[in-house]
């Protein structure tokens, strides 16, 4: 007797958990997965710096569905190799995103992208280093070599969302927030000019910009600014010529990016500071109003929410092509200790998509 999914889904996550695959290492990962392809008869492509294609990545007669996702991981913490106990994958990557690529997978392994009365044609894209900054990312110089992967009618990204479909995705811009003072003997300190006071009262101001909302095709996205590391100082008995101030800017769909940044440089230009832009991933399209969309959001129970946070919908957003966040695991234990997902979750999201690919709606 075939052992059953949720069995097959939960030992193929268990086998990419167990697999090393921190990010700019995933080469083994990479391997496995194309290995348990060739297994099974299904035909890959190398596309080069930690990309796999597999399946149809070329529109035909057929609506093209594109599963995109990660194999990289943030660095262990003690969490591989993993474990399955009581209906959960326990592990490095469990949750953000081996369980969803194990369900790749095993949508190709079963031959559903083969099926010769399915609805839709259904490709498979893994990747690496998204868990670095997006200066890193191999998802968009691929997306620029393979132009067929842009003739998609959808690209499902994914990651842990629950299982409930996510629209869009917010920017992300970080910057380095410098202030500049003159360094004195703390005992005379009006001889200098302190670095940290003058942090004090410009991360003061910024703490005051609201939070703003933003609607998009009925999805509401919050536009926020935060400090989130500062450092300076020089010793106990010295008044500090600089601080260091890390600022993270989340922006909402439909803003430009260079919009963004004048918007951040705009709140941070107070006297005796710089802002240096160190990263930044543009937000991605609200893309939920389509046929294929409009199915899938169906089939998950009708109700969409907005992606409080980045991920590569906004690659396939910039390159043209359609693209939701949909994903088995609860996105609270991504990068954790005990991160998880369960094996109902795997099931659910297989058989989601595979109706999908079967009927199209």
């Amino acid at each position: 007797m075939s052992p059953r999914l949720d069995d097959r889904l939960a030992d193929l996550t268990l086998q990419l958990v167990d697999c090393p695959s921190e990010s700019r290492h995933e080469e083994p990962a990479i391997a496995m997965a194309q290995a348990l392809l060739f297994e099974a008869g299904v035909a890959t492509v190398d596309a080069h710096d930690t990309c796999l294609l597999a399946g149809t990545t070329l529109r035909g007669d057929r609506p093209l569905i594109l599963l995109a996702g990660h194999l990289d991981t943030v660095p262990e913490q003690g969490n591989r190799p993993g474990r399955i106990e009581d209906g959960i994958v326990h592990g490095l990557g469990s949750c953000d995103m081996k369980g969803a690529c194990a369900v790749m997978l095993e949508l190709l392994r079963d031959g559903v992208h083969a099926e010769p009365d399915r609805a839709c044609d259904l490709g498979v894209v893994l990747f690496g280093r998204e868990e670095l900054p997006f200066v890193d990312t191999t998802l968009t110089p691929l997306l620029a070599r393979r132009p067929e992967l842009k003739t998609a009618d959808l690209a499902v990204v994914m990651e842990p969302t629950s299982g409930a479909v996510q629209g869009g995705c917010l920017g992300n811009l970080n910057a380095t927030w410098t202030f500049h003072g003159e360094a004195a003997h703390s005992a005379r300190p009006w001889l200098g000019h302190n670095a940290i006071h003058r942090a004090a009262e410009g991360i003061a101001r910024l703490a005051q910009v609201p939070i703003r909302r933003h609607e998009f095709s009925g999805l509401e996205y919050a536009e926020c600014v935060s400090v989130t590391r500062v450092a300076g100082g020089v010793a106990d008995n010295v008044v500090p010529d600089r601080v260091d101030a890390h600022v993270n800017y989340r922006y909402p769909p439909g803003m430009d990016p260079d919009a963004a940044e004048a918007r951040l440089r705009g709140w941070c230009d107070v006297p005796h500071s710089s802002l240096s832009i160190v990263g930044h991933a543009p937000s991605g399209a609200v893309a939920v109003d389509g046929p294929l969309a409009q199915a899938l959001i169906a089939g998950t129970g009708g109700e969409v929410t907005p992606k409080q946070a980045w991920t590569p919908v906004a690659e396939f957003g910039l390159a043209g092509v359609p693209a939701v966040n949909f994903g088995p695991g609860d996105p609270k234990y991504a990068h954790k200790r005990d991160e998880q997902v369960s094996t109902e979750a795997l099931q659910a999201s297989y058989e989601t998509l595979a109706t999908l690919v079967r009927t199209g709606a």
